[in-house]
């Protein structure tokens, strides 16, 4: 299975990480990533219970180290865009799909969680490569933190050996960068460029592109910036 990382960004309570470490532990998950945490204590430790070695080895990261050291990226949350034409949050999987979109690959996954008042912000959802949301109760269907991780670690427990290695995240970054360039010559409205951007990761997130793959669409977009620069056009060609 992928090599998948727990990761919190900005945890309030440090009683939410020592839970969140058991929770990992009991579907065998032992990666924990902390972004600017609270303070770790005795009382997170007593909440780990006998996941202690999760919590002891449990790494600080920035957040764009999160996203440097990883080749795919899915955040959590519980705020949904109401219309597809917001691709922020949008489009969304459940865990048992997340489950689905990740068997048989091969790569270091990394699931951010966010906040205990108030999540991930957009910003921080904008640059992660899927969406991940927990079916609750519309009249309450915010999880607390650690239950959230429970519930998306007991979903993608046991996943079985990957088949192949997606592309890794700076290959991915190239594409999204030679996209945008792109974008440019074909005179994309201003206006439109950022959500542009961030319907092509969602999309591209969601096929998990291997390398030999990202290198087709590479010497697609080169192939069509040629023809473009040179002002040939099919007909010319023929």
């Amino acid at each position: 299975m992928a090599e998948i990382s727990i990761v919190l960004v900005e945890p309030l309570h440090e009683g939410n990480v020592g839970f969140t470490a058991r929770a990992m532990k009991n579907f065998g998950f032992t990666r924990l990533i902390l972004v600017s945490p609270c303070a770790i204590g005795d009382h997170a430790r007593a909440c780990a219970s006998h996941a202690a070695d999760v919590l002891e080895h449990a790494e600080e990261m920035t957040l764009d180290e999160v996203f440097a050291t990883h080749d795919l990226t899915v955040a959590t949350t519980g705020e949904l865009s109401k219309s597809v034409c917001h691709s922020i949050r949008m489009p969304f999987s459940s865990p048992k799909e997340l489950r689905e979109q990740l068997m048989e690959v091969g790569g270091r996954v990394a699931i951010l969680f966010g906040r205990e008042n108030w999540g991930l912000n957009n910003a921080e959802v904008e640059r992660c490569d899927l969406i991940c949301t927990i079916p609750g109760s519309a009249e309450y269907p915010i999880l607390n933190l650690s239950h959230a991780v429970a519930v998306v670690s007991y979903e993608l427990a046991d996943i079985p050996p990957p088949q192949y290695r997606i592309a890794s995240r700076e290959e991915m970054e190239y594409l999204y960068r030679h996209l945008d360039h792109m974008l440019d010559q074909v005179d994309h409205p201003a206006h439109k460029r950022k959500n542009t951007l961030i319907m092509m990761r969602r999309i591209l997130g969601r096929t998990r592109l291997t390398t030999r793959e990202v290198s087709t669409i590479h010497g697609l977009l080169r192939r069509a910036e040629w023809h473009m620069e040179a002002g040939h056009g099919p007909e010319e060609k023929e």
